[in-house]
């Protein structure tokens, strides 16, 4: 990576333990990044005084296994760091409790703050608790409930390594309500109130990116006023949030299974954004 000095980059990389921390570190590792894990916060300052002795991306991962005080700090060591010329992110790995439940029962791995005493889900709760204020205060939310390992890999490829730097990254997703709402949403709209082509049984099989889907739903006007307004108002505070240096943001549609009315409406917020953002990527999450 031919980067200057000027566009260095430090990540952090925080989140639930079982949700990707180490998916995402390896993936930027292969990627030429420097990757610390479990650095200690109180080393940080440390660390960032020699920062022009490392490569040009450093990525640390982060833990529960800090101090309930280090990690409380963490967000305002960060925005130091920034005020100091080090363009710093943090990135946060969430998943719904079942999956993570699901997760160390299938890998048999013990959480860190299990115990004889503490059951796992208890133990869940209470690091989801220890991790708030990292969750609040994150560039990047990713819900990894319904994200492979593969998916979480491409997803760190071009949302984070691929963004230019001053460019905000917009992800377009598509979700289904009945498989539960991305966590990771800044805003979400429901196409439930729209015409369904799921009760056409002709039209049941196909998704909304099929030609029938298509048609039938542009054929009522509601849903093209549907999309003419979300692309107005999307038209016009996209460039307010880049003007305030956000980095990602991530807009969802959801319908009752994600097959239909999302995945149309996503598709045509993607064609009408365009001449508006830069950097776009569509996720179909339950397709």
């Amino acid at each position: 990576m031919n980067q200057t000095d000027a566009e260095r980059r430090l990540i952090f990389v925080s989140g639930l333990s079982g949700a990707g921390k180490s998916v995402v570190l390896h993936t930027l590792e292969d990627l030429d990044y420097y990757c610390i894990d479990n650095l200690p916060i109180s080393l940080l300052d440390r660390l960032a005084e020699r920062v022009e002795d490392f490569p040009a991306f450093i990525a640390i991962g982060i833990d529960a296994r800090n101090s309930r005080d280090d990690l409380i700090s963490l967000p305002d060591s960060i925005q130091s760091l920034k005020h100091r010329g080090i363009p710093t992110e943090l990135i946060f790995l969430d998943a719904s409790a079942d999956v993570l439940t699901k997760r160390f029962s299938e890998t048999r791995r013990k959480h860190p703050l299990s115990s004889g005493e503490v059951p796992l889900d208890e133990a869940i709760d209470a690091e989801r608790r220890l991790l708030s204020a990292l969750s609040e205060s994150a560039d990047l939310r990713i819900d990894t409930s319904h994200t492979t390992v593969h998916d979480l890999r491409r997803l760190i490829m071009d949302r984070v390594t691929s963004r230019r730097t001053g460019v905000m990254s917009l992800q377009l997703i598509s979700f289904g309500y009945k498989y539960g709402i991305p966590r990771d949403a800044d805003f979400i709209f429901d196409m439930r109130c729209l015409p369904n082509p799921y009760w056409d049984n002709s039209l049941r099989p196909c998704s909304g990116r099929d030609r029938p889907v298509i048609e039938f739903l542009e054929s009522h006007p509601q849903v093209l006023r549907m999309r003419d307004q979300l692309l107005s108002f999307l038209q016009e505070w996209l460039p307010v949030f880049e003007g305030e240096n956000r980095s990602y943001l991530t807009v969802a549609a959801g319908c009752t299974g994600g097959r239909h009315r999302s995945v149309f409406m996503i598709d045509r917020l993607e064609e009408g954004l365009r001449d508006t953002a830069a950097n776009i990527i569509i996720r179909h999450r339950d397709l």
